[in-house]
């Protein structure tokens, strides 16, 4: 049971992701919840990602609802923003569990959680709430790093480690990695993880060999320095080179087309300094555009299984 008012449904219209409407009832109706996220604690270089959530809202606020290349008005989608999940500081994880059960109230109400973060650690709560939803849930890792070190400045839950806990749960795809260590490759090799190393070795078909990793059900977690530094340099781990803004959609977009995706995080973002605004940006339009194409593939999946 849950009754209106919630931790996890306050109001939070004064801060909505595009300037939507957010009330309880709102979130109510929506099909898709902007969750802010501003955890910070293992991150170990640039400083700032707590600030990410609310920059990447105020940046949404600029964006036109209307769509050119969905040619969609993508806030008839059902977007409701909810209330700021405040950080845990007994630990990174407290703050797993308390993102779990996050994570787990809106996929339980049949919502599609989209969270605003704050650092990578946050991305375990939300595949533990995942998986246990959906049994075959497998996760889609756009970053510059490998993120599967077992242990890493002396705690197994971190930015560093995140997918090696995440692993542990379910099947990974990785795309973008162009850092990691030793050992993280030797793990890769090993174990035959889909891996699409940056620049990919293959230009054309790369996005078929992560497409046929992917179970039905797919999680995303994006974290900001996989993409192209010259569009978003503000990151907590820069690394040269990374993916454009069409190189997101050579993937993305046919993943939300042929997948259910049941949730996304965007992570690690730094916003510190001038041109942040215009790197929030390009994030809360990423955002907008996934939630668009991933509403607009379930509507036509439901209108053909309805006939």
């Amino acid at each position: 049971m849950h009754t209106m008012g919630s931790d996890f449904e306050r109001s939070q219209s004064s801060i909505a992701f595009c300037g939507l409407s957010s009330t309880p009832a709102d979130i109510e109706a929506a099909r898709f919840i902007v969750v802010p996220v501003p955890y910070e604690a293992t991150t170990e270089w640039l400083p700032g990602t707590r600030f990410a959530p609310q920059s990447i809202i105020d940046a949404s606020r600029l964006l036109e609802l209307y769509d050119h290349v969905l040619d969609y008005d993508i806030s008839d989608a059902g977007i409701a923003t909810a209330g700021e999940l405040s950080p845990e500081y007994a630990g990174p994880q407290a703050m797993i569990a308390r993102v779990k059960s996050c994570v787990a109230n809106w996929l339980g109400r049949n919502k599609i959680p989209v969270l605003l973060g704050g650092e990578h650690t946050i991305t375990v709560g939300a595949v533990e709430a995942g998986k246990e939803t959906y049994s075959d849930v497998s996760i889609l890792h756009i970053d510059a790093h490998a993120d599967l070190r077992d242990e890493y400045l002396g705690t197994r839950y971190g930015q560093a480690t995140v997918m090696r806990r995440v692993r542990e749960m379910c099947p990974t795809a990785h795309v973008g990695i162009r850092a990691l260590s030793l050992p993280e490759r030797r793990l890769i090799d090993s174990d035959g993880i889909p891996v699409v190393f940056w620049p990919p070795a293959d230009s054309e078909d790369w996005p078929t060999t992560i497409l046929d990793s992917l179970g039905d059900h797919v999680y995303i977690t994006l974290d900001v320095d996989g993409i192209d530094p010259g569009l978003v340099p503000w990151v907590g781990t820069p690394e040269p080179g990374g993916l454009t803004w069409d190189d997101l959609w050579r993937l993305l977009m046919p993943v939300a087309e042929s997948r259910h995706v049941v949730g996304f995080d965007v992570v690690e973002f730094s916003p510190r300094g001038p041109g942040s605004e215009a790197s929030a940006y390009l994030l809360s339009k990423l955002i907008y555009r996934l939630i668009g194409a991933i509403h607009l593939s379930n509507t036509h999946r439901e209108a053909h299984s309805n006939g």
